[in-house]
């Protein structure tokens, strides 16, 4: 039997285990920390009955995943799908708001309306074009062309300084901005416009949901299924140079994936010289600061729209939020930072005790930094909504330096793998038509750093594993190995 051990047991890593185990490979996976899931765990970090997302809450990319849909993950967990996808306040009360329902998000926007619907209803309407040429190698042709130039059109309306006069009222520009400043990139740039216009096209198809329970039940669906197929997870098990993998030894198997940095990759004896180069010269880009609150009750926002919303964009205008990324590419924070919260608890009653809430919340900061952002949150979050500040009863914070600590693949508090620029959305983590596959004999690379880059797909980890069975000859499509 063949045999493949996988480091690191976030979502690509168990989806490449999964892949494997079913087509017959003995799967070991090792895990860093000492519970499974990677991005996915869920802990209580606060107080007692308060469960926190340590670093994924919501997945608009995993309801549109091919992956995760020939593994009928709707089946496996209980989603939470708010009418609202996200909404962005504003001061005075105001608020912005992404509903599932397009038409009834326009209709609020007042003279944007028809400047929203042009360039949102055509892809969120043919959603499965976008998230196939999004969700892929970008060095092929997309299976819907026509899909793919007008994302393209989108790109460079939103990407550049175009951005500016694409909306006339000060609502839907900063709807718009606060969905493009997930990129975590200088605004306005091409591919904080690219992940920006994926997600508010999800935002109007299958909305943005979260699982009951937190995203831990993600990755416990994995394992339960990689485990069913004979596959095991050792967790406690760091491996911080492959050369402690002897490929000699059964234990390691025929083929190693690596869910981890691709700096990983540089420990091993046979990496050649050019392909180490090129590995050293992949960036890591701005990371995320982020803070759990555990709270005495719901949080008191002005606009009771923003009550039932669970993700909420904190940047005031397009131009505060602007200032704000841009500060973090300059290698600073702005004093009114852009912060992007969750509060799960709105819906799901088994993240905190009764009468209480929890909220999830972080801030953009530059690589490496050891602020502790919990008083620039808490400032946003009180502008928002007076009185929060009363309600805080424990908090966690976690700045950007811990973050690798607790998730060996973030380097520096990168939490999107490395930069997701233009360059490095075809560089990742090298130019190759087949990414995932190293120049070293059976190793393979299965993370974020690889296409199609950050989210919680299993994408990247489906994509290595076709890789490992087309080089061994096997069937390596998703019906071969769901049916």
């Amino acid at each position: 039997m063949a045999r493949a051990t996988i480091i690191g047991s976030g979502p690509n890593g168990l989806a490449a285990g999964v892949a494997l185990a079913r087509t017959g490979y003995e799967v070991r996976v090792l895990e860093a920390a000492d519970t499974i899931g990677g991005g996915l765990r869920t802990r209580e970090g606060t107080l007692p009955g308060f469960r926190h997302d340590v670093c994924s809450a919501v997945h608009p990319a995993a309801v549109s995943s091919p992956f995760f849909h020939a593994f009928r993950l709707d089946e496996r967990i209980e989603w939470i799908r708010p009418d609202i996808s996200f909404a962005h306040p504003l001061d005075g009360g105001r608020a912005a708001v992404a509903w599932r329902d397009i038409e009834r998000t326009a209709a609020a926007l007042g003279p944007d309306r028809d400047a929203w619907l042009t360039r949102l209803r055509p892809l969120s309407t043919h959603i499965e074009g976008v998230t196939d040429f999004t969700g892929n190698q970008l060095l092929r042709m997309p299976a819907d062309p026509v899909t793919a130039v007008r994302y393209a059109i989108r790109m460079l309306d939103q990407g550049t300084p175009l951005a500016r006069v694409s909306f006339r009222a000060e609502e839907a520009a900063a709807l718009m901005s606060g969905v493009v400043a997930h990129a975590n990139s200088p605004q306005p740039t091409l591919a904080g416009a690219a992940a920006g216009l994926l997600l508010a096209a999800l935002a109007h198809a299958g909305g943005w949901p979260y699982p009951r329970g937190g995203s831990q039940t993600i990755a416990d669906a994995l394992v339960a299924d990689l485990e069913a197929h004979g596959g095991t997870v050792e967790t406690g098990a760091r491996v911080n140079d492959l050369r402690t993998l002897d490929a000699g030894d059964p234990s390691r198997g025929d083929v190693l994936l690596l869910n981890t940095s691709p700096r990983l990759a540089l420990t091993h004896p046979d990496v050649p010289a050019g392909y180490a180069r090129a590995l050293r010269g992949y960036r890591y880009g701005a990371a995320a600061a982020k803070v759990d609150f555990a709270l005495d009750g719901p949080i008191p926002w002005s606009n009771p729209e923003v009550r039932n919303a669970v993700t909420l964009h904190l940047g005031g205008t397009r131009d505060e939020v602007w200032a704000s990324e841009n500060a973090v590419a300059a290698g600073r924070v702005s004093a009114r930072p852009y912060v992007l919260a969750v509060q799960p608890s709105v819906f799901d009653p088994t993240r905190a005790p009764e009468g209480k809430a929890v909220l999830w919340a972080y801030i953009h900061v530059p690589n490496g930094s050891d602020l502790d952002p919990t008083e620039l949150i808490t400032a946003q979050v009180e502008r928002f909504a007076p009185g929060f500040r009363d309600l805080i009863l424990a908090h966690h914070a976690v700045p950007a330096s811990s973050r690798e600590a607790i998730n060996p693949g973030e380097i520096g508090g990168d939490i999107s793998g490395g930069v997701f620029d233009i360059r490095q959305a075809v560089r990742r983590p090298v130019v190759s038509p087949v990414p995932w596959r190293t120049p070293m004999r059976g190793v393979y690379l299965a993370s974020a750093s690889t296409p199609p880059g950050p989210a919680v797909s299993g994408m990247a980890g489906w994509h290595a594993a076709r890789t490992v069975l087309r080089d061994a000859g096997m069937p390596a499509g998703l019906d071969d190995v769901f049916g």
